[in-house]
């Protein structure tokens, strides 16, 4: 069976746009941003449309901060040249229209990711399971704030599982340029042995470097040689939607690690995990290798918000293909978000016991329970590779 043939039936592509239609609709309709009482209230989407603002008038990109929201915009200047067209409609709209690319992308990720473990999926089960995942913090936690995420990840999950395609990496390349942490994808597929695919990457990189030195030449000095190494400056790290490494070390310790206490144990996680997914991914079992390469990167950046945590839905698809208990426990995790039963915010962390550390510390526990399994089933002999449509794994 081969992809072509799969992706030949247009009932799944008519249920994302339906679904993508339908709530770009209900935003639109309703302008929620000034109606409706939200958590998030899509602040970060005008934190974008400022970024893209400053671009079109030539002011500098980092320093200030939006009206609106009082953030800053924190990501490369490509990123804001991407959001100048946003600049420019009437927020209501922006909002309608970013909220059904997300979803759309997120409909996109189920579509893709049940292909390739299943072969041909039906319409309904696209919608379904889209719906179903809005259930999931990350998720809604992303639309409510209106990230990115959901669309970075479809980007790279369209090129992890096809990576035989002549332009595969572009994309990776190119989101790598709006949001700095994909690059660890890159790692993953030089140690799978995709050495062109992973050149074809950092040379789209390199690309979107370039047009944001050409677009915002000041603004592009100021974030690669000073923003860029600054973790602080999107927002506390040790706040408890941080669920990284480095914020639990800050938890932990009180105060923000030391660089070099950091990178001890932050480096040796992430690194032992992409060689995981690595030896999923050449094994055949792409969507697991690209799951594992998405834990890396949660564990290695310093700020790994709730809402970076998309990449559970993925994980959960995956693991009901092996096992419904497993899918359950992790599924459970990401909708009850233990790591706010404790008390949070307003440095609050500080004073957590060491009973309160564990439901605190949720998601990156559960990532690295994920990462133990996965580093047992791929070194024990006799497993096989992967539970997948055989042409998946000839590919």
């Amino acid at each position: 069976m081969k992809w072509s043939r799969v992706a030949a039936g247009p009932a799944p592509v008519l249920a994302v746009v339906v679904v993508a239609a339908a709530v770009a609709g209900a935003v639109a309709w309703a302008d929620l941003p000034a109606r409706l009482s939200v958590h998030g209230g899509f602040v970060d989407l005008s934190a974008y449309r400022y970024g893209g603002r400053l671009v079109l008038d030539g002011l500098p990109l980092y320093g200030s901060r939006d009206p609106a929201t009082n953030l800053r915009f924190t990501y490369p200047p490509f990123a804001a040249v991407l959001m100048a067209p946003l600049a420019l409609m009437p927020f209501w709209l922006a909002t309608a229209l970013w909220t059904a690319a997300s979803v759309g992308a997120l409909a996109g990720v189920v579509l893709v990711v049940g292909r390739v473990l299943r072969g041909p999926v039906a319409g309904w089960q696209v919608a379904l399971v889209t719906l179903g995942a809005l259930a999931l913090e990350p998720v809604w936690q992303n639309l409510t704030f209106a990230q990115i995420n959901l669309l970075v990840m479809l980007a790279t999950i369209i090129d992890l599982v096809r990576p035989d395609r002549r332009w595969s990496g572009v994309l990776l390349g190119v989101v790598a340029g709006v949001k700095l942490t994909p690059l660890v994808f890159v790692v993953l597929i030089v140690l799978a042995g995709r050495r062109a695919m992973a050149g074809r990457a950092l040379l789209a990189f390199a690309a979107t470097v370039a047009i944001g030195f050409a677009a915002a030449p000041r603004s592009a000095v100021t974030y690669w040689t000073d923003d860029l190494v600054s973790a602080g400056r999107v927002g506390p790290p040790e706040l408890a939607h941080n669920q990284s490494v480095f914020g639990a070390l800050t938890r932990l310790l009180d105060d923000p690690p030391p660089t070099v206490l950091w990178l001890a144990v932050a480096g040796p996680l992430a690194l032992a995990v992409v060689i995981v997914g690595a030896v999923w991914w050449r094994r055949g079992d792409r969507v697991l290798g690209a799951c594992l390469g998405a834990v890396a990167m949660l564990l290695a950046s310093p700020i790994s918000w709730s809402h970076h945590w998309v990449w559970a839905v993925p994980v959960a698809m995956m693991l009901w293909q092996r096992s419904r208990w497993a899918a359950a426990a992790w599924t459970a995790v990401f909708v009850f978000r233990p790591f706010v039963w404790p008390p949070w915010g307003q440095q609050r962390e500080f004073g957590w016991t060491a009973a309160e550390q564990v439901p605190g510390e949720a998601y990156l526990l559960a990532a690295l329970a994920l990462a133990v399994w996965a580093a047992v089933r791929v070194f024990s002999a006799g497993v096989p590779a992967a539970r997948q449509p055989a042409a998946t794994l000839r590919r």
